[in-house]
């Protein structure tokens, strides 16, 4: 069979710790006319307490308005003014931010980066103001049917773990926050043994030694690194089947969601996404073959998968008019059960592995998505080559796929939600 590569060479990662216990990830680029500096966290809302959560996202606002050398909006100036770029975003286990300059400036940006994310003001006034922009933010998010047809299938797979609700937070617990639990909780995760910087592009000389000048110091009370251990409650996914009425629902959809292994499993997860691939993506996969262009009884259908530190979900959206649910459902149902009893050919497989593999190469092309890729690795001990990924494609055929992956798209395991276009919002079990 094929072995995957790719178009072009891919740096190799260089990881290392500095003395603080921080971990650093450099992949030099010197061709590139632009410098990635990523900085990663663990500290997304799954290590919120309770009272806590929204506040992992609510501090990623707060950090850019203000630390000890710059007041509200002076980084995101600063950083333009050198030719750059920024942002930032948090998730269930993770935050990070980002700066994207040219190659003289790099200096001058990461020492901005760090100011910014490790030494936060937390200005009172800011603080209200900004707690007021994410409460906004979580209004506009209830509005999007969309959105929260998503949610609730995320609750009901997931229940009262901390996948299972909104990473926006509760306007409870944003209420009730004051920056003192901010900064509490920004002591606490922003500690040199839970995040790491990546590096890529035109890696600056003596690099390690400028970082060491620039980020604190070890601090042995509250150093411990964070572990996939440590999470609040253990995940447990819930099958079933529900029924939800929304309103503003633009068209009806049939939703449903499959445990996967955790991120770690990365040899798993690769298996995983060549057989959804080979199910719905493009004209030629086998759902979108079947009932969008032969059948004609849905809009849409598409398959993803969201991997996370503790394990993560397939999920199927199709989208169809009200009176064809039951007949989409149980095509879907009928053409899954096929595909786990049936042995996929070899074309169909190849097809699949070429656009997961073409998937992973448009990821890599610039220093940026470069840097995002081996910032997640390094903050996660995973710390292989970016080809391991093609190594692990290159591992699945016909008989493997069928064997170890078919048993995760059991339609009898799943939580099926189905949403429907209503006046009023309601949840029948």
């Amino acid at each position: 069979m094929t072995a995957f590569t790719g178009p072009f060479q891919l740096p190799k990662p260089n990881y290392f710790n500095l003395e603080n216990g921080c971990m650093c990830v450099l992949a030099a680029l010197p061709q590139a006319e632009l410098t990635c500096f990523d900085f990663w966290c663990k500290a997304g809302s799954a290590f919120e307490d309770s009272g806590e959560e929204g506040l992992a996202h609510f501090l990623e606002h707060m950090l850019f308005k203000g630390s000890t050398n710059l007041r509200a909006g002076d980084f995101d100036q600063k950083i333009e003014a050198l030719g750059g770029s920024s942002n930032a975003a948090t998730g269930f286990d993770d935050v990070h931010y980002y700066v994207l300059v040219p190659n003289k400036h790099s200096l001058k940006a990461v020492k901005l980066l760090l100011n910014l994310v490790l030494e936060p003001s937390f200005n009172v006034n800011d603080f209200n103001i900004e707690r007021e922009v994410v409460l906004e933010e979580i209004a506009q998010y209830k509005d999007q049917p969309d959105e929260v047809a998503f949610q609730t299938l995320l609750e009901l797979c997931w229940g009262d773990h901390p996948y299972g609700r909104p990473i926006l937070g509760v306007e409870k617990s944003l209420n009730e926050s004051n920056p003192q639990k901010m900064k509490k909780f920004h002591k606490k995760l922003y500690q040199p043994n839970n995040y790491c910087l990546a590096i890529s592009g035109s890696i600056p000389e003596d690099l390690k030694g400028y970082l060491s000048k620039q980020l604190p110091k070890k601090k042995e009370s509250i150093s411990k690194s964070i572990s996939k251990k440590e999470y609040k409650s253990q995940l447990t996914f819930k099958g079933g089947r529900t029924i939800i009425k929304l309103p503003r629902l633009e068209s009806a959809r049939v939703l449903m969601a499959w445990p996967i292994p955790c991120a770690h499993e990365q040899l798993l997860i690769s298996g995983i996404d060549i057989a959804i691939s080979m199910l719905a993506e493009g004209r030629n996969s086998i759902l979108v073959r079947t009932i969008r262009e032969e059948l004609q009884i849905v809009e849409a259908i598409d398959m993803d998968i969201i991997v996370l530190e503790q394990g993560g979900l397939i999920i199927l959206e199709a989208f169809c008019l009200e009176e064809n649910i039951g007949i989409v459902e149980n095509e879907i149902n009928r053409i899954l059960i096929k595909t786990i009893r049936n042995k996929p050919n070899e074309e169909e497989i190849l097809r699949a592995k070429k656009l997961v593999n073409n998937g992973i190469y448009f990821g890599l092309e610039t220093s940026k998505q470069i840097a995002n890729s081996i910032g997640s690795k390094g903050l996660w001990d995973r710390k292989d080559s970016l080809e391991t990924q093609f190594e692990y494609i290159n591992y699945w055929d016909s008989s493997k796929i069928h064997n170890e992956i078919s048993k995760f798209i059991n339609p009898n395991l799943s939580h099926t939600l189905i949403a429907i276009p209503s006046e009023k919002n309601c949840i029948l079990k």
